[in-house]
């Protein structure tokens, strides 16, 4: 048997859609394709698969966006975490190109997606903001733009006056501004992914996690605590929460909480103060920090916290510090929600897919661009696995190579957070 986990104690939590019916698996079943993990990867990948008529069955252990899809930040943020002209140098003109075009165009997927799908979950495309408060990272950003404008992309660079206006402070003094992202209420997104996906005839059953996974003649034998799934394919997306269900897998990623604390709504008078615009944005620093004013007027600002599970703002008081710092208009605003989750970071950065074996595919390591990347990643993934190798997908297949000492990692994140806030806090 299962033990049914609460949700993280969010504001989404409190306020997402319904969620729709994913009874768990008490019978076992035979399908084209099983996926295990029901965030956004499997999801939009049972929906696409769906669409086409294929058999497929999601096996998720809690329920759709139990974890990080369904708690994080709420960006639709476009691109890599690296420059294009070094996606290029990296994996060649060709394969390059196609990464460039495919990750700077996943919000316009996603949001054209949720729009065809009419899923309810407060969905903007104000745009994203990278933004600098130091003179290394502006440069940084800097040649970021350039690299965009000179592939003709929809962005543009900011001075000090012009973030000021946008942003309500002067903290920065440069940022990117890609008008293509936007953000959602990820748990509502989750939720409603879920419902196009079985809508589209895909099963999705939650409170069922896949206990092992083995070759069974022909076909892929999968375990769950009640029934036995066997299919002709399989796709492993569980992204910060992965296991041993896979040899190696869970040490080719290291998974790190990120934390969001939320205030009450502002008064319209004080949310104009602060974004009056509405984008998104993010710091670019060693310790990244991340925020949005909601439909609401709430303001949730997102970083690393602590290494562990959190249940109020006060787990995370250096964002509200720092909120204050901001604008020092916040002073007494209520803080109500504080909480977090896993999502995986890969060694170099870059999103990871592998073929392990025949008719298996993985897919983990967003490395905080999940909600949209992962959304458009569905796509990719459903024609790879209905095409099978001979498919190309606009992103690197690679193998599987543990991170050396992976054991470590926890006391090496933990330093890496502690001297990335000294390393802003000095700006060097």
């Amino acid at each position: 048997m299962t033990t049914r986990l609460p949700l993280p104690p969010s504001l989404y939590a409190d306020t997402a859609v319904s969620p729709v019916a994913t009874p768990l698996l008490d019978a076992d079943k035979t399908v084209s394709v099983a996926i295990v993990g029901g965030g956004y990867t499997g999801l939009s990948t049972a929906l696409h698969l769906a669409e086409q008529g294929v058999e497929v069955l999601v096996l998720e252990a809690q329920e759709p966006g139990w974890g990080a899809s369904g708690n994080n930040g709420g960006h639709t943020n476009p691109g890599l975490k690296h420059d294009p002209d070094q996606i290029e140098a990296d994996f060649g003109a060709e394969l390059g190109r196609r990464m460039i075009d495919f990750s700077y165009g996943t919000t316009n997927f996603t949001h054209d997606l949720i729009r065809r799908y009419q899923i309810p979950c407060e969905a903007r495309q104000n745009g994203t903001l990278r933004a600098a408060y130091n003179e290394a990272s502006a440069a940084a950003i800097e040649k970021t733009a350039q690299q965009c404008i000179r592939r003709g992309m929809p962005v543009t660079y900011l001075s000090r006056e012009q973030l000021r206006d946008m942003t309500g402070t002067d903290r920065y003094i440069g940022a990117m501004l890609d008008t293509r992202g936007g953000d959602l209420h990820p748990l509502s997104y989750a939720r409603g992914l879920a419902r196009a996906a079985i809508s589209a005839g895909a099963k999705v059953h939650g409170e069922t996690p896949a206990l092992s996974l083995r070759r069974d003649g022909a076909r892929w034998r999968i375990e769950t605590p009640r029934a036995v799934v066997h299919a002709d394919k399989v796709l492993l997306a569980t992204n910060g929460f992965t296991d041993d269900l896979w040899l190696a897998l869970r040490r080719t990623i290291v998974p790190v909480f990120s934390s969001i604390a939320a205030t009450a709504p502002l008064s319209d008078a004080v949310a104009r103060s602060i974004m009056p615009t509405r984008p998104v944005l993010y710091e670019s620093g060693h310790i990244t920090v991340y925020y949005r004013i909601d439909q609401h007027n709430r303001l949730l600002m997102g970083g690393r916290g602590p290494m562990r599970w959190i249940k109020s703002p006060n787990d995370v008081a250096y964002l509200m510090r720092y909120a204050e710092r901001l604008w020092p208009q916040l002073k007494g605003a209520a803080w109500t929600h504080g909480w977090n989750s896993r999502l995986a970071i890969t060694k170099d950065h870059y999103p990871h897919v592998h073929e392990p074996a025949e008719s298996v595919l993985i897919s983990l390591g967003c490395n905080g661009r999940g909600v949209a990347l992962s959304t458009a990643m569905g796509a990719q993934l459903a024609r790879r696995l209905i095409g099978g190798a001979k498919a190309e997908i606009d992103m690197p297949v690679t193998g599987i190579k543990p991170i050396p000492m992976h054991a470590f990692w926890p006391l090496g994140v933990t330093t890496a957070v502690i001297t990335g806030r000294v390393r802003d806090r000095l700006g060097v």
